[in-house]
């Protein structure tokens, strides 16, 4: 596995001094970029697919172990907060449970058993689309998820760092991001990592978009549960109107800080 083997650039690395270590894994990092260039056909397919999901009232459901599955539950967690979603649209299931999310659990992710009963306990319809992401694409846990998921018939996508990884055999849409050997041999949460988490960017963002929640590039269903998102939500009304930032704050502390509605008024008004 690519990901697995030693990277001829870093074999000197504990001689480096700091600037040569954060030099080496800046020119290393590019190989992220390119990587998700290469992928980008299957990439906008993983965004349809989601969106699709998404329009039918299914849920996106991120699964992964270790590293993958910590990006995975951070990009889940992000989406109530930036585009209005309910908090079980996107779901993570990480290998170990949600203790994982912030302690490793290392021996879960062998546990096919577990992943299996975590999809069952969500009780997943053909609506949901699965994501499963591994680094080398041979976690038990992601295998048995995405395996499960495909033979209940949902829509299954893999995302993997190596192209020969097991995973794609058991999902639908084959998504591989091939970043090669890290600077630290077998630390899958550099390169790979990024890309994995780039990935996630591009289908949640992206399927967000193909839903509406967007106008031009502004977030018009964003939560303002403090006051930066607030003041963002006032600046987010000002940029598509001509309302004032007094105007724009006093409708929104009207409307619930709802800024589709305050929009809304805004164009009745001027019609009026």
């Amino acid at each position: 596995m690519s990901t697995e083997a030693r990277n001829p650039r870093s074999i000197g690395l504990d001689k480096m001094n700091a600037r040569e270590i954060v030099r080496l894994m800046n020119e290393e990092e590019a190989a992220v970029l390119r990587a998700l260039s290469q992928a980008e056909e299957p990439l906008a397919k993983a965004v349809e697919l989601a969106a699709e999901a998404y329009r039918n009232g299914g849920r996106i459901i991120y699964v992964g172990a270790g590293t993958s599955g910590r990006i995975a539950t951070m990009d889940a967690a992000e989406m109530p907060p930036t585009f209005g979603t309910d908090s079980d649209r996107f779901v993570a299931i990480i290998a170990g449970g949600s203790g994982a999310g912030v302690t490793a659990v290392e021996d879960a992710e062998d546990d096919e058993h577990a992943a299996v009963s975590a999809l069952n306990a969500l009780k997943v319809t053909t609506t949901d689309f699965v994501v499963g992401i591994a680094a080398s694409g041979k976690t038990p846990f992601v295998i048995a998820a995405c395996r499960h998921a495909r033979q209940k018939g949902l829509a299954t996508c893999g995302i993997v760092n190596n192209r020969t990884a097991p995973l794609l055999e058991s999902v639908d849409l084959k998504v591989i991001l091939e970043t090669g050997p890290e600077v630290l041999t077998g630390s899958t949460r550099l390169k790979a990592g990024t890309a994995q988490k780039l990935a996630l960017n591009r289908i949640s963002t992206g399927a967000m978009i193909l839903n509406g929640k967007v106008i031009e590039n502004l977030m018009v269903d964003v939560k303002a549960k403090n006051n930066k998102l607030r003041e963002r939500c006032a600046k987010i009304v000002r940029e598509l109107t001509a309302a004032t930032e007094e105007e724009a704050r006093a409708l929104l502390e009207q409307n619930d800080w709802s800024i589709r509605r305050v929009l809304e008024i805004l164009k009745q008004q001027s019609h009026a």
